[in-house]
């Protein structure tokens, strides 16, 4: 179920603090679903994702189909019997790639904002209203640029656009922040408080924090971990992050 541009939820959606659920939510790059032993191997996407057992997960670098080729979110739908929507960011040839959110819960309503920069590779976020036990919920998921200007841009634009107590909002995807104490991560600390970062990559040593999670209100968030199974070590060069929330 691909679903259409929608209107955002209004206030009268707010979430009342006082009554938390359980939620288990995940960020993936999945490389295009080539392995880091170089295959194409979209099923092992499928297990690792199965494997995680998030109720919402947004994936980055995602093959959508075009050109004959599969279109692994169809995949993943298929086999989780999630809901999903997409937020195709660029083309190799046919193929169309981007980003994605999948969700065990109704997806209310999805944006696109393009956060290309200039010449460079075009990049994206996918911003999703969930209803997440009658409750709403704002999910944001992207994939950050490069080069450290591009990311400062970024940054900012999606900082303005879902500045808002609304409604609750999760950020995380592929930040791509290589610098710890970088502009970027500290206007996100500032707007979101500081929260864990474990290593993501490369998937079979991780050795740097690419891939977040942010929410706010900060206290919703429990635990934050990564998943680390032989299988996702060979299955993308990205590790799951996992979120555990008191929604």
């Amino acid at each position: 179920m691909k679903l259409p541009n929608a209107d955002p939820l209004t206030t009268t959606d707010a979430v009342a603090d006082n009554n938390a659920w359980p939620l288990t939510i995940a960020t993936y790059n999945i490389h295009g679903a080539v392995g880091t032993d170089g295959h194409f191997a979209p099923q092992r996407i499928v297990e690792v994702v199965k494997e995680v057992g998030a109720d919402i997960v947004a994936l980055q670098e995602v093959p959508l189909g075009g050109g004959g080729f599969p279109d692994v979110l169809q995949m993943l739908q298929d086999a989780t019997g999630f809901e999903a929507v997409e937020g195709p960011t660029f083309k190799v040839g046919e193929r169309i790639f981007g980003n994605a959110v999948l969700s065990r819960y109704p997806i209310l309503a999805k944006r696109s904002l393009d956060l290309s920069v200039g010449k460079h590779e075009p990049r994206g976020a996918l911003d999703a209203d969930v209803s997440c036990h009658g409750h709403p919920l704002r999910v944001v998921a992207t994939h950050l640029g490069l080069r450290p200007a591009e990311r400062r841009w970024q940054i900012q634009r999606l900082l303005q656009t879902f500045d808002t107590d609304q409604m609750p909002v999760i950020l995380l995807g592929d930040i791509n922040e290589w610098f710890v104490w970088g502009r970027p991560l500290r206007w996100l600390v500032s707007h979101f408080e500081s929260v864990p970062a474990p290593k993501t990559f490369p998937s079979r040593w991780p050795l740097f924090a690419l891939d977040r999670i942010w929410i706010r209100p900060r206290h919703r968030l429990v635990h934050v971990d990564v998943h680390a199974t032989p299988l996702a070590r060979v299955a993308s060069d990205h590790l799951p992050l996992i979120a555990h929330i008191n929604g």
